[in-house]
């Protein structure tokens, strides 16, 4: 009897080791695991991935953005390719990441997947030359504006179009816009117009205002500067006051799209934008404009 109770000791001794043993080893792979989650992101931001700040965008819309084949004028790096994005917003995205202490990178993807790319994760921000409209509000979170623009209408330069003052100065006209966009919104104004079908990207609707496939079409100011300066045959129709177009005061301003639930890195956004002057915006925008390909 004695020697199985004995036995008995020494067995549930030994299990009870075991057992403190197997929760150390638990307690440490947790306490390892955590210490790697704190590693992985440094700032104290919750990004895509460690030490970069993912940003997407057309890399086709300048002076906003565009694509080159090189890193010259501080461009960045487009994701999987061995090209280059840079404009107004990528110069905003370097400040931004620089205040962060983040590697600015690409993800380039077509317009309507933009908003869906933070959603999913693939991206940590738009900036793209979007609006924070009500609609994209439902979600997706924005920053402050880092931009405020206006209507225009992108023309040829020996169009009876370039000396309109009025919306109906473009009665039976060909005028578009991009495809999901608050200029094709307000396309709807040009009552009298022959409105086209949306078109997806601002290439194409540049190509067609050449070819004469349009003859017209909605975008904001600065990407009409932009296109006058690319194209020496474009200029743009800017209506006064009393003839703009009807917009709502977020369809005119420019802001980064932000992951809902996300708001440590929205914080971080605005903070960092705050850094930026007006007078340090408008330079930036009037350096993408020159520095801009051409056509």
């Amino acid at each position: 009897m004695k020697l199985k109770k004995m036995l008995a000791t020494v067995l549930a001794m030994a299990l009870a080791v075991s057992v403190v043993a197997c929760g150390n080893d638990n307690g440490g792979n947790a306490s390892s695991e955590a210490t790697s989650a704190a590693a992985s992101d440094s700032t104290g931001l919750a990004t895509v991935e460690k030490g970069k700040l993912l940003i997407a965008m057309e890399a086709q819309y300048p002076p906003f953005n565009w694509t080159q084949v090189d890193d010259s004028n501080n461009a960045a790096p487009i994701k999987g390719s061995n090209t280059y994005a840079n404009g107004y917003d990528i110069q905003i995205a370097q400040l931004i990441a620089k205040d962060l202490g983040l590697k600015l990178e690409v993800v380039k993807l077509p317009w309507d997947s933009l908003s869906p790319a933070v959603q999913s994760g693939t991206a940590d921000l738009v900036m793209a030359g979007m609006s924070p409209t009500a609609k994209r509000r439902e979600t997706v979170n924005f920053s402050e504006p880092y931009y405020l623009s206006q209507l225009v209408i992108v023309v040829k330069k020996d169009s009876p179009l370039a000396k309109a003052k009025t919306k109906s100065d473009f009665k039976d006209a060909k005028i578009t816009a991009q495809v999901n966009t608050f200029h094709a919104t307000a396309l709807q104004q040009l009552t009298e117009a022959d409105i086209q079908k949306p078109m997806k990207d601002f290439s194409t609707m540049r190509e067609a205002l050449k070819s004469g496939i349009i003859d017209g079409y909605v975008s904001e100011k600065v990407e009409g500067l932009s296109a006058q300066n690319a194209i020496p045959e474009f200029t743009f129709v800017e209506f006064d006051k009393d003839n703009a177009f009807k917009t709502d005061p977020n369809d005119i301003a420019i802001a980064a799209a932000v992951k809902k639930g996300n708001d440590a890195l929205l914080e971080a956004v605005n903070n960092a934008l705050k850094n930026i002057s007006d007078k340090d915006r408008e330079a930036i925008m009037e350096k993408a404009i020159k520095d801009q390909p051409a056509a």
